[in-house]
């Protein structure tokens, strides 16, 4: 159950083929989760052997099951309960303050790992369901004040007695954030019929803006970094909005290229004109042709807002000026602007690159050094990664819209080694199978219970798409050394990160960290390894059965887990 081992940020050759053996881990519960904290990520891990991708797996040639000793795990201390081990402020002094390098991952090294349960806050109480959850959650399960007294005129959030109330407000959303949406789609009617599926909100503040989002079919990443709002993405996770701990910094940001919609910025304080606009560079990136940017605050409208930013007019003015140059030279153009929103859309001509091909040009064209969809520890790199112009129908204005496209082959799986039509339809079928074989086994799945899911190994999403009309979301994870398909998930509307997993006990010891107390796991495995999950399962303190799959085979079973909620002895 290892990955083999590489250089972090490489992804495999696209022909290379992997032992037969699958691994498929799926977490199905109220996942309160930092995504910001799994292992086997640094440079300097030890050597792993190779793991096989989610295909019909074969029946593997061995003698019997695996050998695992039975273990009991103890408790971390009180002090761990936000404990998130790649993104900890603990080790933050050990890193550069460039760029605020040492807000990015930083996973601990085999020797630190910690190998204990992290206990949840004292008094947690079962989630608020959704859709309640959205406009409230119990303060016990977040029990942050620093960022109430912070924001509490901003209106992110209120206490009042036992809960935080979330009334919609933020920085740039004086009249509430519906409001501010609703400006939106007045300025980019794509919003409105299906066009525009997917965004990413850069420095989501408690997710308002993502929040609002779901309620009109779009489906948003809200991305913060563990800094001193530290509670920023539990709280939109504890709200069951899509979010995921990350920082625009000297590292890509997890995601292929071409994928998102449209991308969010409301005075998210990214310097976005310094360093040569490398952090445009990448919301560039990850944009598809035809993609929207969106813009509030600094520098928008500075002609009515620049004394209220401790700042001068002609200061503003100039960042504006350089704003506007920068994204022009990046085949940005201004689509709409009104009052404090500017939205500038991507080119879908790649003609308009071709003007950039200079020698002296700034930002110059990518050369094929790096893939544009190498997303896990590669450096940004000050260049514009230009669209691939054998993929016709990838653009915004080519690609079906919502709903259509959740069910329509992607043209990117001509980019995948064995992708096809026919491989794509086979793999939704065989999930439809399944989700109905685990509703009967789970019957929480599609009701309130079950909010914030995660599918631990997913090829094209199919596990999220037979999910699509319960009333949860998946964060699909692709392997960062497994054949790239993350482009597809996001083609067909959905959302999705890289990531690597690594050794067996370090797996499942990090799904208890980021599972809520009474949320639930379903481990499909072939029988080699059940035994031994379950017996680390059973040091968790989880309870688990064993079922058999949909079709009944002997090869591999089904493993049904559920943490139970403990609290800590150290608050007795």
């Amino acid at each position: 159950m290892k990955f083999k081992d590489d250089k972090p940020g490489r992804q495999p050759d696209k022909g290379s083929r992997v032992v037969s053996m699958a691994i498929m881990f799926v977490v199905l519960c109220g996942l309160s989760f930092y995504l910001g904290g799994i292992f086997c990520s640094e440079k300097n891990k030890l050597p792993t052997e190779p793991v096989a991708r989610v295909v019909d797996s074969e029946e593997p040639i061995v003698s019997g099951p695996i050998q695992v000793k039975s273990v009991s795990f103890p408790e971390c201390s009180a002090d761990f309960q936000d404990y998130t081990p790649c993104t900890d402020p603990r080790r933050w002094n050990k890193y550069s303050q460039h760029r605020l390098t040492f807000m990015e991952r930083h996973c601990p090294s085999v020797f630190e790992r910690k190998e204990c349960l992290v206990p949840p806050p004292d008094g947690y109480k079962e989630p608020i369901r959704w859709p309640k959850s959205k406009d409230e959650c119990w303060y016990r399960n977040v029990p942050y004040d620093w960022i109430n007294k912070q924001k509490s005129n901003q209106h992110w959030l209120r206490k009042e007695g036992d809960k935080f109330y979330f009334p919609g407000g933020g920085t740039m959303f004086r009249n509430g954030v519906s409001t501010y949406v609703d400006l939106m789609q007045n300025l980019i009617p794509g919003m409105k019929d299906g066009t525009v599926r997917t965004a990413i909100d850069t420095g989501c503040g408690v997710a308002s803006w993502g929040g609002d989002l779901l309620d009109r079919g779009i489906l948003p990443v809200s991305l913060a970094p563990r800094d001193n709002h530290e509670a920023q993405v539990q709280f939109a996770l504890e709200r069951g909005i899509p979010a995921i701990l990350g920082i625009i910094s000297t590292q890509r940001l997890p995601f292929p290229s071409n994928s998102f919609d449209m991308a969010h910025c409301s005075r998210c304080l990214i310097p976005w004109t310094e360093f040569g606009g490398i952090y445009l560079l990448e919301v560039h990136r990850i944009l598809r042709p035809g993609g929207f940017w969106v813009l509030s605050g600094p520098p928008i409208n500075y002609e009515q807002r620049w004394r209220g930013w401790n700042t001068t007019i002609e200061v503003q003015k100039s960042d504006y000026e350089k704003l506007e140059e920068l994204l022009a030279s990046m085949c940005f153009t201004l689509y709409n602007k009104k009052d404090d929103i500017a939205v500038w859309q991507k080119s879908e001509d790649n003609n308009c690159y071709q003007k950039l091909d200079a020698p002296d040009n700034y930002p110059p064209i990518c050369d094929d050094g790096t893939e544009p969809d190498s997303a896990w520890y590669t450096p940004l790199r000050p260049c514009v990664v230009v669209p691939n112009p054998k993929f016709k129908t990838t653009s915004l204005s080519s690609i079906p819209k919502w709903p259509e496209r959740l069910h329509v082959a992607p043209d990117r799986l001509r980019g995948v080694h064995g992708g096809s039509a026919g491989s794509f339809n086979h793999d939704d079928n065989k999930w439809k199978n399944r989700v109905n074989h685990y509703k009967k086994l789970l019957p929480v799945i599609g009701t309130d219970k079950i909010r914030n899911v995660m599918d631990m190994n997913t090829v094209f999403g199919g596990f999220a798409a037979a999910l699509i009309d319960d009333p949860l979301w998946v964060m699909n994870v692709v392997s960062s050394y497994a054949l790239n398909s993350l482009a597809i998930v996001y083609d067909r509307g959905l959302i999705g990160t890289f990531h690597d997993w690594c050794e067996m006990k370090y797996v499942l010891l990090e799904m208890d960290r980021i599972l809520r107390p009474n949320g639930y796991t379903i481990i499909r495995e072939s029988t080699y390894f059940l035994d031994g999950i379950g017996k680390i399962a059973k040091g968790m303190r989880w309870d688990c059965r064993v079922e058999a799959t949909e079709d009944g085979t002997e090869k591999e079973k089904v493993l049904i887990c559920q943490k139970k909620l403990w609290y800590s002895q150290q608050n007795s």
